[in-house]
């Protein structure tokens, strides 16, 4: 029976996994639009390919189905604008990644690999976990702060 138990537990671990991976490339993207809407005030398809690494071609077809998920409106030759559930889903993904992010350099992990872990490790963390970065950021910075120099 407790093998039983096992199996299911981690059934249920991949599974968590391969829906992380199925909403992974949409919490980029709408991620990005948000932060290029912020910085540049649009978000253009050749933009979006440049920043991620990925061609024309790929990064209209991923924009078409956020439009058909209701995550972003687009026409063509026009910029690429977040819906209200983009715009959340952006936000949530966005704060993951920070709490990821500032565990991790507090941590003692450099800036440049900080930002590049916390961009694949923040799809694939529960809220408990989230909330215990948090706790330990805190906790790390603090210690930090009171160590006499």
């Amino acid at each position: 029976m407790s093998e039983l138990a096992g199996a299911a537990r981690r059934a249920a671990a991949f599974q968590r996994m391969r829906d992380a991976h199925s909403t992974e490339m949409a919490e980029d993207y709408v991620e990005l639009i948000g932060d290029l809407i912020a910085q540049t005030g649009e978000a253009r398809l050749t933009d979006l390919a440049e920043n991620l690494g990925v061609t024309h071609a790929t990064a209209a077809k991923v924009v078409q189905r956020l439009t058909r998920a209701g995550l972003v409106e687009s026409r063509p030759y026009r910029s690429i604008f977040l819906t209200a559930e983009g715009a959340r889903v952006a936000e949530a993904s966005r704060k993951r990644h920070r709490i990821v992010h500032e565990f991790l350099l507090a941590l003692g992990v450099s800036e440049l690999v900080a930002e590049a872990d916390a961009e694949g490790i923040e799809h694939h963390t529960s809220p408990e976990t989230l909330a215990v970065f948090q706790r330990m950021t805190r906790s790390l910075r603090n210690a930090q702060v009171s160590v006499p120099r």
